[in-house]
């Protein structure tokens, strides 16, 4: 037996972990040129699996994807699968929600110390008006003592607290999901929101996407956080209303603000963020290191594989398919 399997899209130099891993059921991997949503259903027709990166993988996609009894996303979220479509078909949806939690933790902690240490504008400075330049009169915190807020506390929400504590700071968190005591258990006290952002001189944000997040951070919030305070978004771009932090930035009601996703997935070179001083601003490689790559590609796949050979996936993410009454292929534990 043979299976075929689409690949959407994806970020790295080759897809040869895919390969390895899903040569062992004799799969045929098919690379969509473009991610364009015509171009996917024609794809989609035959295969038997879909690997899927950034794509949006719609209803219309998941569809035309007649024989499809898998979709598995190379990441965390599945907010660009259509898994209510998926469930309905039958058509399991795996993910991967741990693979590059060290990863993700370092970026913010590194954005954090990047933006409080001044070391992007003092290399910046140092290289074109010469050594000790400026004078020291921005303000730059000693971390010791200083609150860092987080914003979902969960898997990688707990590394970066982890990481922080080793500066000394204090760490507040805001989950809906996550009890007081088991925000203690890792030496952090669960807040509201509204004590999180009045209170922190750092916030970090780690919810998923969903229509409750959606702008959970607008004007409002802002409003709410120190001037001297520092937002840092590594998660999703649409957590944030992008016009009002815009405006919280331009008028210095918050010191920065620190980003590694925007609303738009490749936001244009004119964007309003792109003309202001106090943003710093990395292109969605929060999640990248060799190590993590590789572990994703390997283990994205194996999901795949496992759900065709009618097995238990590792990460399942619509349990009802295992109570659907005709699944497009049936799972055993």
């Amino acid at each position: 037996m043979s299976y075929k399997i689409l690949i959407t899209d994806y970020v790295w130099s080759s897809i040869e972990p895919e390969k390895k891993v899903l040569s062992s059921i004799n799969a045929e991997i098919i690379v969509a040129p473009n991610t364009d949503e015509n171009t996917l259903c024609k794809l989609a027709k035959d295969v038997d699996g879909i690997l899927t990166c950034f794509a949006q993988v719609t209803e219309k996609v998941i569809r035309s994807a007649k024989k499809c009894a898998v979709i598995g996303r190379y990441g965390v979220g599945v907010d660009n699968i259509s898994v209510e479509t998926a469930t309905e078909l039958g058509i399991a949806v795996t993910y991967v929600p741990d693979y590059c939690m060290e990863e993700v933790s370092d970026h913010v902690i590194g954005l954090m110390l990047c933006w409080n240490r001044k070391i992007a504008f003092f290399d910046s400075d140092t290289k074109q008006n010469a050594w000790g330049n400026s004078p020291l009169t921005m303000r730059i915190m000693r971390l010791k003592g200083k609150t860092l807020g987080i914003v979902g506390f969960g898997r990688i929400g707990k590394a970066v607290s982890q990481k922080a504590k080793a500066f000394g700071m204090d760490i507040v968190a805001f989950d809906p999901f996550v009890s007081q005591e088991e925000a203690e258990q890792f030496g952090v006290n669960s807040t509201s929101l509204e004590n999180l952002l009045q209170s922190s001189d750092f916030v970090s944000l780690h919810s998923p996407y969903t229509e409750e997040t959606h702008n959970m951070i607008g004007e409002e919030q802002l409003d709410m956080m120190k001037s001297d305070s520092f937002l840092i978004n590594c998660a999703r771009g649409p957590l944030i209303d992008e016009n009002a932090l815009f405006e919280a930035l331009k008028s210095k009601k918050i010191a920065g603000a620190g980003l590694d996703v925007m609303v738009d997935s490749i936001p244009s070179t004119d964007h309003p963020f792109m003309y202001l001083d106090n943003i710093l601003i990395t292109p969605h490689i929060s999640f990248f290191s060799q190590e993590s790559v590789l572990e994703l590609e390997k283990r994205a796949a194996q999901e795949v594989r496992s759900v065709l050979l009618g097995q238990m996936p590792e990460n399942l993410v619509n349990k009802q398919v295992l109570t659907h009454s005709q699944p497009r292929h049936k799972l055993s534990n």
